[in-house]
């Protein structure tokens, strides 16, 4: 039997044993072990579950934003490059905000879908059918990037990480130089700017760079996926779940830019 066991036999597993062990503690640690808060219940914690809701919603409203911006764009130009500028404020605010908040995750997702809206209609007032093809270039992009990294097959490391925010800061500073290239009218008048001005192999730069930043986006969608992973596995508070939306959500927005303007160069 398992009194028989020797282990059983020790002081500790012995009443006069607990007696004693009791008698070890003092006031003071029964006051800070009644006192401990207790662990979050499933409701309070962040789980892969309760993110994908919280980024299915935030996704709802960028779409019903993006009907706002897409059918007022031809009377109302500048309401989705005002968006565009709020929805820039929102996601700096949000970015470095010490804690998530839903309801500034929201307003992100309304400002940008009002400006995404709107710059697609423009985009496909000029290049017809570009916008479908946006749309489904980016949903193969996540679709493919989800499936890799629930597969094991890719992941997040600290030397890719580093590799990437050399590449982002590098493409940002290309990014600026060629605004106030295409300002001051130093690409030959190129609407693109260097990235139409310049080709590589007969390629526009605007196409390499528009497979470069698909590839960097595909990563960002990785270190997202990470976060959301890793939340969930060290139960953080469920509010960091809107952090993980907001994180999809950036990239998937930019991945979609970039592919619409890398299409319209390509069709030019």
């Amino acid at each position: 039997m398992a009194l028989n066991n020797p282990a059983f036999r020790n002081e500790a597993f012995s009443s006069q044993g607990a007696v004693a062990a009791a008698q070890d503690v003092s006031a003071q640690q029964l006051d800070e072990i009644y006192n401990r808060p207790s662990a979050p219940v499933q409701g309070e914690v962040m789980t892969v579950e309760n993110t994908i809701q919280k980024t299915v919603f935030a996704f709802a409203v960028l779409l019903a934003g993006a009907a706002v911006g897409w059918l007022t764009a031809p009377a109302l130009p500048f309401l989705w490059i005002g968006a565009g500028l709020v929805g820039f404020v929102l996601a700096l605010v949000n970015i470095f905000r010490k804690q998530p908040s839903a309801v500034l995750v929201l307003a992100y997702s309304a400002a940008q879908g009002v400006f995404v809206g709107g710059i697609s209609a423009f985009y496909e007032a000029q290049f017809q059918g570009i916008v479908l093809q946006a749309v489904i270039a980016t949903l193969v992009v996540v679709g493919v990037t989800l499936a890799l990294f629930a597969s094991g097959k890719i992941r997040a490391s600290k030397r890719a990480t580093k590799i990437f925010l050399i590449a982002m800061i590098g493409y940002a500073a290309f990014s600026v130089v060629n605004i106030f290239i295409m300002i001051f009218g130093g690409a030959n008048g190129n609407p693109w700017g260097l990235r139409g001005d310049f080709e590589i192999f007969g390629i526009p730069l605007g196409v390499v760079l528009g497979v470069f930043v698909v590839i960097l986006a595909a990563y960002s969608l990785v270190l997202d996926f990470d976060f959301i992973q890793k939340g969930a596995n060290n139960k953080a508070p469920a509010k960091y779940g809107w952090t993980g939306a907001f994180g999809i959500m950036v990239t998937v927005i930019w991945l979609y830019l970039e592919l619409l303007r890398m299409l319209a160069i390509a069709r030019n």
